[in-house]
């Protein structure tokens, strides 16, 4: 016996279901929602360590900028402000163009300050920039 519908065996679709498609972005887009300030948060820099760190440097070669913790500056450890280094730098890179500059900064210092010290840098057009640090075994635990 044969059944007799009023189905046929082959339909085209004529409307697309974008109910399944419309479910999966919303999932992902919950889930970025969800992960991106934990990945922005996780970061933990520690600038002044390194297991690569090579011996000191000559100092009468290279200006040596120190940044405390509290932001203070030192230029070749003499106290100077921000506006001093910028104008001493830009002096010192006319009457030397390969001037070279090593920052020392604080283990605590915020990454901020330590970028406001490169942008001092950018400006004055010094281009031969290292950043001092000292061997992972010979430096404290913070």
């Amino acid at each position: 016996m044969r059944r007799y519908s009023s189905r046929h065996g082959l339909q085209t679709l004529s409307e697309l279901n974008v109910t399944p498609l419309l479910d999966l972005a919303f999932v992902l887009l919950i889930i970025f929602m969800i992960t991106t300030p934990l990945i922005e948060n996780s970061l933990d820099l520690v600038v002044p360590k390194s297991s690569t760190a090579k011996g000191a440097v000559n100092p009468t070669e290279v200006f040596t900028i120190s940044i405390d913790k509290n932001n203070t500056y030192k230029l070749n450890n003499e106290l100077i402000s921000a506006q001093d280094l910028e104008a001493r730098l830009v002096s010192a890179k006319q009457e030397k163009p390969d001037t070279a500059v090593v920052v020392r900064p604080h283990f605590e210092l915020p990454v901020q300050q330590f970028v406001s010290v490169m942008d001092i840098l950018q400006r004055a057009g010094v281009a031969k920039v290292g950043v001092m640090t000292v061997r992972e075994d010979k430096a404290a635990a913070p």
